[in-house]
């Protein structure tokens, strides 16, 4: 059989307030430990954007104010075989960027124990893969060019 990859989105999801641009980025617990912004898989039949819809729902607790494709891609492998994946080796991932408002957050317990809101310097330190940290720069190379 085929070695699958699921299907997946990265959602660099930030705020804006006083002219200023703020990520929100979550601590991962769940398969890994570590910093991440919101990310997740598609459904079999769901639209890309309603997925990221969905994802900003489930892991914020807050519906996106804006939406923008970014035309990034790539995929990776899990370091390990997760339980809840039996036939999965990893992920592909569309980028995605979502504004949503700059307030309390309510996190999925199961997946993260954490979250902050930080400027683009403090999450490209603290993000824990080099992925997320090119698709990192590449929403706040776009952002700096439209405020």
């Amino acid at each position: 059989m085929k070695p699958k990859y699921r299907k997946g989105i990265f959602i660099v999801t930030y705020a804006k307030s006083k002219n200023k641009i703020f990520y929100l980025i979550l601590k991962r617990k769940l398969h890994w430990k570590g910093w991440e912004f919101p990310k997740g898989g598609k459904e079999k039949f769901e639209f890309t954007k309603t997925a990221v819809k969905r994802e900003i729902k489930e892991e914020t607790g807050l519906s996106p104010i804006k939406i923008k494709k970014f035309k990034t891609k790539g995929k990776y492998k899990y370091k390990k075989n997760l339980k809840d994946r039996p036939e999965i080796i990893g992920q592909t991932y569309t980028l995605y960027s979502a504004q949503i408002q700059k307030k309390k957050i309510k996190f999925d317990k199961k997946e993260h124990s954490d979250h902050k809101w930080v400027d683009f310097k403090t999450a490209k330190r603290k993000l824990t893969w080099p992925n997320q940290k090119k698709c990192l720069k590449e929403v706040n190379d776009y952002l700096i060019n439209v405020l």
